[in-house]
């Protein structure tokens, strides 16, 4: 029996005080078929999960040239599911045992997105380096630092865009659950607070 070995936590990251009443979750088992095959789903998935929750959302389409709040809601979930099950898949650990989560639930005045992925030492190091920089630096200018990095092309494929787009877009707070497990590596924890 695997044993967790230690916990860390880093960003806005606590255990909710009320559970959710309304949430969905997809499993993506790694023993069926490699994670890095099913990334072609992942926007299947990330819309099934905005058009299941958008039946919370009362509202009907506006007239043309008028915002539809609940259109632009709809895609807002969209673009969060898929950038955190996209990182999920990309860099869990080849090797995992242990199946990738996403997880939506609904509260009276946010959502909450979670994934769970493991990931190997190398990734760990990686993220543990990127969450750092995020959180002593302003999201905006590290938004712009990462995007002049990526077109220099120096090779790394962590560049944090896709977390940075949504804290500087959509105004979320997002934290992290480290947890070191005994003959599994790091199983991390990403969670995304949208309010509504």
């Amino acid at each position: 029996m695997s044993q967790t070995l230690a916990v860390q936590t880093f960003g806005d990251f606590q255990d909710e005080a009320i559970v959710s009443r309304e949430y969905l979750t997809i499993v993506f088992s790694p023993s069926s078929l490699s994670l890095r095959e099913r990334w072609r789903t992942n926007r299947l998935s990330a819309n099934f999960l905005a058009d299941y929750f958008s039946t919370f959302f009362p509202g009907e389409g506006q007239p043309a040239g008028m915002s539809d709040p609940k259109s632009e809601l709809m895609g807002v979930i969209t673009f969060i599911a898929n950038e955190l099950l996209e990182n999920a898949m990309k860099y869990s650990d080849a090797t995992a045992t242990e199946a990738v989560m996403l997880t939506l639930q609904l509260y009276p005045d946010r959502l909450v997105f979670l994934t769970k992925n493991q990931v190997n030492a190398a990734v760990e190091v990686q993220l543990l380096s990127f969450i750092k920089t995020l959180l002593v630096s302003d999201p905006a200018e590290l938004y712009i630092q990462q995007i002049e990095q990526q077109a220099d092309a120096d090779g790394s494929t962590c560049s944090g865009l896709g977390i940075l787009t949504i804290v500087n877009d959509y105004m979320a707070r997002v934290g992290w659950l480290f947890e070191t497990v005994e003959g599994v590596g790091a199983v991390v924890t990403t969670k995304v607070q949208l309010e509504i």
